[in-house]
Formats: C-alpha cells, sequence, structure tokens
C-alpha cells in the first residue's frame, strides 16, 4: 500500500520537548480516571469494521467506565499531522504509522517505550521485520500491526500458470500487451518505485546500505542499474500505465479491462475478484513474484506498525487498547480478511486457498526499505517517484542513477 510521507524534518523541534517522555510512563502512574476515553488513530480503511468493533467492544467490555474511540486518518500527510500531534497537550494515546515511517517516529522520542509489554504482546511470535522496524537503540517502542506482500494478479483468461523466473515474467508481460493491444501485459506506472524493488534486490542491488555510520546509497550498482533496466523495460513495452502516474489503485484498470496483470499487496484480491465495471474479467489468478533464479522473490513488506504516544494521558489503558490490538482475537480478523497478522502463528488464518500459499510464499522473503531514522524523509522528498517517472519515459539509466544516489545521500547523512 502507498504510505505518503510529509516533511519528518520537522521531528527536530518536537524530539526536544518529547526526549524526556521517551522510556517513561508517558503519563501519570497513578490509577486510571474513571471515565477516561482512549483516542485510536488508524490509518485508512485497511482495517476491517469487525475488528474495530472487537477493539472498542473488548476494551470497554475489560475496562468498565472507559470509552475507546477509533479515529480514522489518511495517509496523505500523515507524518506532518503526527508530528504536530504527538507533541501536543491533546495527542492521541495509540497510533498507526507505515512501518516505513517508524524509525521516524522510533528515533525521537514521540512514543513510549513498550519494552515490557514486549512479551505480553508476542515477543517472539511477531513478525520480526516490523520488530525492528518499531525498535531504537535497544528498546522497543512500535509492534507490528499487520503486513501486507506484493503479489501478481492476472487475468485467468490470459494467465493460468506462474511464470518459473523474473526473466520469464518479463518476457511474458511483455509478450501478453504485443499480443493484446490497448491492454497492459503489466500495468506498472512511472511513480511505483515499490513494485521496482524486487527487480533491484533480485539482481543483487540496494536502495543504501550503512558503513562506519555513512549512508551510501546503491541505486547506480552494476547490479541496481541492471534491474532498473528491467523495470524499465516492463514499463516503455508492456505497460501503458500513465508514465506519470502513481500506483493508488491499479485494481482499477484490471476491473476495466485494459490490463491483463498488475502488482499489488495482497488485500487488494477482494476488490480484482469484485469488479464493480461492466463485463468484468473474472477473479485474478494469483501468484508470488518469481525470484531471478526461481522461487518468490524479495518483495517490498508494506504493513503498519502501531505504538503508543509519549504523550499519552492514559498510557496504562492505551497499553491495554494495545494488547486487545496484538490479540489473536483482533489479528485473526485481519488474517481472515486477506491482511497478514502480525504474529507468525495466525498465518493459517489467511486459509489455505492457492491465493493464500501465495500470499505466505511472498511474505516469507519480503524485504523492508533501509533502517535509517532519515528514510521517511527521503520518501517525503519524493525523489524516488521523480527518478521513476525519468525511467518510465525511456531516460538514461546510468546518468539517471547517479544523479538519485546523490540525492539520497544528501539526506540519508544530512
Amino acid at each position: 500500500m502507498k504510505k505518503t510521507l510529509g516533511a519528518v524534518a520537522l521531528f527536530g523541534a518536537s524530539a526536544l520537548v518529547l526526549a524526556g517522555c521517551a522510556g517513561g510512563s508517558g503519563g501519570s502512574s497513578s490509577a486510571e480516571p474513571e471515565g477516561a476515553q482512549v483516542r485510536v488513530w488508524l490509518v485508512g480503511t485497511d482495517t476491517p469494521q469487525e475488528a474495530r468493533d472487537y477493539l472498542t467492544t473488548t476494551f470497554e467490555k475489560e475496562n468498565p467506565g472507559s470509552k475507546l474511540v477509533i479515529e480514522e486518518q489518511t495517509w496523505d500527510g500523515l507524518v506532518d499531522k503526527l508530528t504536530t500531534s504527538l507533541s501536543s497537550s491533546d495527542s492521541p494515546d495509540v497510533v498507526e504509522f507505515g512501518n516505513t515511517q517508524a524509525p521516524a517516529f522510533t528515533s525521537v522520542g514521540a512514543l513510549l517505550d513498550i519494552s515490557d509489554l514486549y512479551e505480553d504482546l508476542g515477543g517472539d511470535d511477531l513478525l520480526p521485520g516490523f520488530v525492528e522496524a518499531g525498535s531504537y537503540d535497544g528498546k522497543f517502542y512500535a509492534a507490528p500491526l499487520y503486513s501486507g506482500a506484493r503479489v501478481v494478479f492476472a487475468d485467468p483468461a490470459f494467465v493460468s500458470e506462474a511464470p518459473a523466473t523474473l526473466d520469464d515474467y518479463v518476457a511474458k508481460a511483455k509478450e501478453l500487451a504485443a499480443a493484446n493491444p490497448g491492454k497492459s501485459g503489466i500495468y506498472f506506472a512511472g511513480q511505483d518505485w515499490y513494485n521496482a524493488l524486487p527487480f533491484i534486490w533480485e539482481n543483487g542491488g540496494e536502495l543504501a546500505v550503512e558503513d562506519g555510520g555513512t549512508w551510501d546509497a546503491q541505486l547506480s550498482s552494476p547490479e541496481s542499474v541492471k534491474g532498473l533496466q528491467q523495470v524499465q523495460d516492463l514499463m516503455t513495452t508492456a505497460s501503458l500505465a500513465p508514465k506519470d502516474g502513481d500506483n493508488a489503485e491499479p485494481w482499477t484498470p484490471y476491473c476495466e479491462g485494459t490490463s491483463i496483470q498488475f502488482s499489488a499487496p495482497n488485500w487488494a484480491l477482494g476488490l480484482a475478484s469484485d469488479c464493480k465495471t461492466d463485463n468484468p474479467p473474472a477473479a485474478p489468478f494469483v501468484y508470488a513474484l518469481p525470484g531471478i533464479d526461481g522461487g518468490a522473490a524479495q518483495v517490498f513488506a508494506g504493513g503498519s506498525n502501531i505504538g503508543i504516544s509519549a504523550k499519552s494521558q492514559h498510557p496504562d489503558l492505551a497499553k491495554k487498547a494495545l494488547t486487545i490490538i496484538l490479540s489473536d482475537g483482533f489479528q485473526t480478523i485481519y488474517g481472515e480478511n486477506g491482511l497478514i497478522p502480525a504474529k507468525k502463528s495466525l498465518a493459517s488464518t489467511l486459509g489455505d486457498t492457492p491465493e493464500a500459499k501465495a500470499f505466505t510464499e511472498a511474505a516469507g522473503n519480503a524485504k523492508l526499505t533501509p533502517a535509517s531514522p532519515n528514510w521517511a524523509e527521503v520518501e517525503a522528498s519524493r525523489v524516488l517517484e521523480d527518478f521513476f517517472v525519468k525511467i518510465a519515459q525511456g531516460g538514461d539509466v546510468e546518468s539517471l542513477a547517479k544523479d538519485v544516489d546523490t540525492k539520497i545521500e544528501d539526506i540519508l547523512n544530512g
């Protein structure tokens, strides 16, 4: 899913305010007042209504007299809004944010240290990559909420078998486009850097690596360039998606019959299976993107983390709410709705359908962006979107990669 970021640089000022709260109780350690109200920020519509109802009902049953209110936020401008809200006296108590945003929050004292809850929330059963994203300096600040690995959705009228390798995948998409004028063999919008990452990683490249405290951007490495050239090949010969477009709703052209395949987080299955269009395609055939030598490719692990504001006025109640959110009951609802639960032991809740098996296969090899507190600022700057638009427009890959590497290093090492 796309997590659009705001300007993380604004955290600099609020960090001074919040630093004294980091690792503390976040508020009074005395008994919570009767009739307290806990505010939970959930972002977007990914969390099903059934899960929301479970949270409010269970919380209010276990904490008589207190209320839990869910306040839905949008991904657009979320970091800016959290920057302001988490440093104010009217801070929400429990907050969701994208997994790539987590280091920006954990590193500045914006969140309550919940290391004491680690085992109660799931311990080593929690998704390890998300635990890493939610930890900083040896402390645990943000638990996994859910994950969504990217898979490929294909019109079964054209595709009934998964390609064996990444090269086969590229060739098949080009073949489909050539044989079906007016249709994308794979819908690949110009700004869609999330779906470009597997090509970089599978060819041995990286976005950036840390060496002795200094970040070195890697998009201009020979390995990364090879993957980027595959991306450009798909964008220019297999896709009719706008060269400067985003990947917000890739199921729309599928439902409209102008795209044979698209890649998106696993939760898109429901949207692609229930098209609200005239003469919609059949429910898609789903498969994990193949790796360069077969098996599942390394894909971007989308999803969210969730933590407690260091400024929460009701930290004890907020911890109780977080415990419910990480409970098997709540997390099972995610799995039954196609989202990968925060606990490895609940993978079976996704079911045993071919689609669920593809989700599990993809998630097992999923990967995160660089774990730098400044990575969110890279995303906020939109240098990656601009870079891939130029690639989609046919620009020189090596020259563009060198230029964007310089921009990324300036931000990461700034």
